[in-house]
């Protein structure tokens, strides 16, 4: 493991002194949501600690998901799995880390900072030698006295095999008064053209109700928005994105990583 990593993690973490979320079992729910489109046996849960790049609990599915020992994940901490990453996407994905702290710490007030979730995408080394496409949902549980996030429930969903690895994404959501996720930041790091990069926040929202099976109104009212605007949404995204339907619409989401 590269040193200068492990010292760029920590510059962003650094941070000690905690006060507790109540936001927890809202996060909770809506990574149940997005459970039901994962293939079986694809993700596992973890409790981070930023300050001690330790993991406090690994659910017990995280054999199955990756073939790696449970027992090395939760003595060797984060360097265990760090050195698991694809080295390509090291420095991105530091980077990314870096972008969302500073927008959180910029842009957030500090008492909405709870309602947020964090979701980014790298590749890591499972078992058999393959590195996999995985998409890392964390939401932050305590923060310290400057409002930095402390310690998250992750949440790591293995994607299916591609030809060539995603780009690496990083995208803020914050629950609204109806606990409904509208994305508050979004940046990708790579040339390839995205989805997500061709359209706008609202509408990336949208595609993610859209492929949790919601109509029409049933997305109007969790975005407080009418059903008239998100028709005139849907029709857009089809055509900035050159998709034929939906459905081709939500298979690219999904394969992107964009869900």
């Amino acid at each position: 493991m590269d040193k200068r990593i492990i010292s760029d993690y920590s510059e962003i973490f650094e941070s000690y002194q905690e006060f507790k979320g109540d936001f927890l079992e809202s996060h909770i729910s809506k990574l149940r949501e997005l459970d039901k489109y994962m293939p079986h046996s694809s993700t596992f849960f973890c409790i981070t600690n930023t300050t001690t790049r330790s993991f406090e609990y690994v659910s017990k599915n995280f054999h199955s998901c990756t073939g790696l020992d449970v027992n090395e994940m939760c003595e060797q901490g984060m360097t265990f799995w760090w050195e698991r990453m694809h080295n390509d996407e090291m420095n991105l994905w530091l980077e990314s880390l870096n972008d969302l702290m500073a927008f959180t710490m910029s842009k957030v007030d500090l008492h909405d900072r709870k309602k947020v979730s964090y979701t980014w995408n790298y590749r890591i080394k499972v078992a058999d030698g393959s590195y996999r496409p995985l998409l890392q949902h964390t939401t932050p549980m305590y923060f310290d006295e400057e409002g930095k996030p402390v310690i998250g429930l992750a949440h790591y969903s293995i994607l299916p095999m591609i030809s060539s690895a995603l780009p690496i994404q990083a995208t803020a959501k914050m629950l609204n008064k109806n606990n409904e996720y509208e994305t508050i930041f979004f940046k990708t790091y790579s040339q390839v053209k995205l989805i997500a990069d061709q359209i706008t926040y609202r509408e990336r929202d949208i595609i993610r109700l859209v492929s949790f099976g919601n109509s029409t109104q049933e997305i109007a009212d969790k975005l407080f928005i009418s059903a008239n605007t998100v028709n005139s949404h849907r029709r857009n995204i089809l055509k900035k994105t050159d998709c034929k339907n939906t459905s081709e619409l939500v298979a690219r989401s999904i394969r992107e990583g964009m869900i």
